[in-house]
């Protein structure tokens, strides 16, 4: 709305110089007309220092000049929106014009200038060219006073012609150019008020939008941590729920089967001095059950292998990971593996994979690292693992889920683990490798 009332503003200014200009050429003509038919030219002459040109050459050409400065301002208002290069060109071309037109009218009217002026506030967005054009427009304005220019120059001024006239037409004559050049100037005024209303509402339009922002970013913060804390008590819980189905699955295959070695056992310990060979019989069953028994701890083991080490080598399977972490997040991976073949018993690989796995969940998620540097190598027969991030660390380390989680696996494998939480956060792993061993 505020950008409509200031267009018209500016379209009101146009029309009110147009009107202005070709008033005071038609005046300077008409009067120039009333001197030659009244024989009293020679008289007139006598009592000025400079006449204009042709006045009707004045004033024709003043016309073609304020026909070009007002299509000039529709292109610009139109079709030139959208390209700010010909919008400058269109800018110097009106002030060209307006020099002009101030000129051909000896100085005797720049409020034509204050219209290009505001046409500059309007129209200029990037400040270094809006203070250059506003800085040419002042000086040309202040130049192009009667006043200075008459002080280096013989030029015409309206008041002889207005004195050619009887005392009472001069004082309406008087009144109406006096009434032109304030008009001129309070339109100009009324239009930098608008400017600056509108400016303030622009700010304030910003500051609630900001203020809706800062709200909304809360809430949005506020719904992030809820759903974080959603998010790990639904991991815990179906980490709890797994382990407690693992757990149910191994105590009943271990109780069943340990129930039957001990069963047989007792048979065995009774039959073995008095019948050998029914005691060999008892003992086979019980290998026969015993590995029945690993088999299906195994089996529930695999269960919780994961998929990736199913279809790929462990080493491929960390790459596919570490490609997985980068594809969604901006963390900068690296991965050093100075052992060729990364091929171990499963429990074993499901451990490292495991540990990286947590390390890097752990650094993305708490430590918001931007790198982080993963090295394997082997150190006799021992594998060291080191998972080291720049995130923000931790002085004061107290073990959480997933540090115990990354302890217990380790020490299943009666391996180490140390932590460090300073300059970011640093896993160290030591694991005991069964180079070569065959297990039933």
């Amino acid at each position: 709305m505020q950008k409509k009332q200031i267009t018209y503003i500016e379209y009101t200014m146009l029309f009110f110089n147009i009107f202005a200009v070709l008033g005071i050429t038609g005046f300077i003509y008409i009067t120039t007309c009333r001197i030659c038919n009244s024989y009293t030219a020679g008289e007139f002459l006598e009592g000025v220092k400079a006449i204009p040109w042709n006045p009707k050459g004045l004033f024709i050409t003043v016309i073609l000049l304020l026909s070009i400065l007002a299509l000039t301002f529709y292109a610009r208002r139109t079709w030139l929106e959208k390209y700010s290069n010909y919008q400058y060109v269109s800018l110097v071309i009106d002030l060209i014009l307006s020099l002009s037109i101030v000129y051909l009218l000896g100085f005797n009217y720049n409020g034509i200038l204050l219209w290009v002026f505001a046409n500059v506030i309007s129209t200029i967005k990037d400040i270094k060219g809006k203070y250059v054009f506003v800085a040419i427009s002042i000086i040309s304005y202040i130049g192009t006073d009667h006043g200075l220019a008459a002080v280096n120059q013989d030029i015409y001024s309206i008041d002889n012609y207005i004195f050619y006239y009887d005392a009472l037409t001069q004082k309406y004559l008087v009144g109406i150019y006096t009434v032109i050049q304030s008009l001129s100037i309070i339109l100009f005024l009324i239009y930098c008020v608008y400017i600056i209303l509108a400016q303030m509402g622009t700010i304030t339009q910003i500051e609630e939008l900001y203020k809706k922002l800062t709200v909304t970013n809360e809430e949005l913060e506020n719904a992030n941590t809820k759903l974080q804390k959603y998010a790990d008590i639904k991991e815990k819980m179906g980490e709890t729920k797994e382990r407690n189905r693992l757990a149910r699955e191994i105590h009943d295959t271990l109780g069943h089967t340990l129930t039957g070695i001990s069963a047989g056992i007792d048979a065995c310990i009774t039959t073995i001095e008095h019948n050998p060979k029914s005691t060999k019989n008892q003992l086979e069953v019980i290998s026969h059950l015993t590995r029945e028994g690993i088999q299906e701890v195994r089996r529930s083991v695999n269960e919780l292998r994961p998929d990736a080490l199913e279809r790929l080598s462990l080493e491929h399977a960390i790459h596919k990971m570490i490609s997985g972490y980068k594809a969604t997040t901006n963390v900068d991976i690296h991965f050093t593996c100075s052992e060729k073949n990364l091929k171990f018993d499963e429990d074993e690989e499901n451990a490292i994979y495991r540990v990286i796995q947590e390390s890097v969940t752990n650094s993305v998620r708490h430590g918001n690292a931007k790198k982080i540097d993963i090295t394997i190598d082997r150190r006799f027969s021992d594998l060291h693992i080191s998972i080291k991030d720049d995130g923000v660390g931790v002085k004061d380390m107290k073990p959480g889920f997933g540090t115990r989680y990354i302890m217990e696996r380790v020490k299943n494998l009666n391996g180490t683990v140390e932590f460090d939480g300073r300059g970011g956060f640093r896993t160290d792993v030591v694991i005991p490798i069964r180079w070569g061993e065959n297990y039933d």
